[in-house]
């Protein structure tokens, strides 16, 4: 699992996918670079801001595990910066998976941010025990590469979500300050299991299927492929509150 020669099948979809759902068409599939749309990228609560233009969806971010030995600085050696997605009061860091190699760079952002639980969603590539010695509670739901998640997974994230972050029902139209705590979640390279979860709780908490994608791409370049795209757009909400309005 380590060494950025490996390609997963996460990858190779991303870039290989040209995203063809084609209600996501007027959308677009990435924002465009700071150079390419001024720099007026939308960020915040709403997700897709009017002005937003996004560009086809082309490439994707390597699943790198080359750390550095450096204390100061040392997440900016790393190829692949974590990506934290706050929304309504939830804080969810999405990274690729380390090693035990270079674990001790990825705790130094774990308690940055004070993540309270890591969800590991594809094979062991560490030993928890690091996590766990500093606190934090390691979930071991993985399912197959590329593929969206079975119901008991998509069941036991959103019961987490709600148990750190309150009730998806009281986030609807409410403006929730944030709280100082975070959700870590991990797949080999961030791109597609761990960010289709965080799409699907921003989804819960009021934010439109499609608006979720985008929300997360502007965050995480390269995340979620076609087969999970489509399974996003289809995705209804398990929360009931009848202030939603599913397409």
């Amino acid at each position: 699992m380590s060494g950025s020669a490996t390609t997963t099948k996460e990858e190779r979809e991303v870039k290989a996918a040209p995203l063809s759902v084609q209600s996501i068409a007027a959308v677009g599939a990435r924002p465009a670079s700071p150079s390419q749309s001024g720099g007026n990228a939308a960020g915040g609560g709403g997700g897709s801001g009017g002005t937003l233009r996004l560009q086809p969806h082309t490439g994707g971010v390597k699943a790198s595990r080359q750390g550095s030995g450096q204390k100061d600085g040392a997440f900016q050696r790393l190829p692949n910066p974590p990506a934290l997605v706050e929304y309504k009061g939830m804080r969810f860091l999405i990274f690729d998976a380390p090693s035990d190699r270079t674990i001790d760079l990825y705790l130094k952002e774990m308690e940055k941010y004070n993540l309270t639980d890591v969800v590991r969603v594809c094979d062991p590539t560490y030993d928890k025990a690091h996590l766990e010695a500093k606190g934090i509670t390691v979930h071991d739901w993985p399912f197959p590469d590329g593929d969206p998640p079975p119901n008991t997974i998509v069941a036991e994230w959103l019961n987490l979500v709600e148990s750190r972050f309150g009730p998806f029902k009281e986030k609807n139209g409410a403006n929730v300050p944030p709280k100082d705590q975070a959700i870590g979640v991990h797949c080999v390279a961030g791109l597609g299991r761990a960010p289709i979860l965080v799409a699907m709780a921003l989804i819960e908490a009021g934010m439109a299927p499609l608006d979720s994608v985008i929300f997360v791409r502007e965050r995480r370049r390269g995340a979620i492929n076609a087969r999970q795209l489509k399974y996003i757009e289809t995705y209804k909400r398990r929360n009931k509150d009848k202030s939603c309005v599913i397409q």
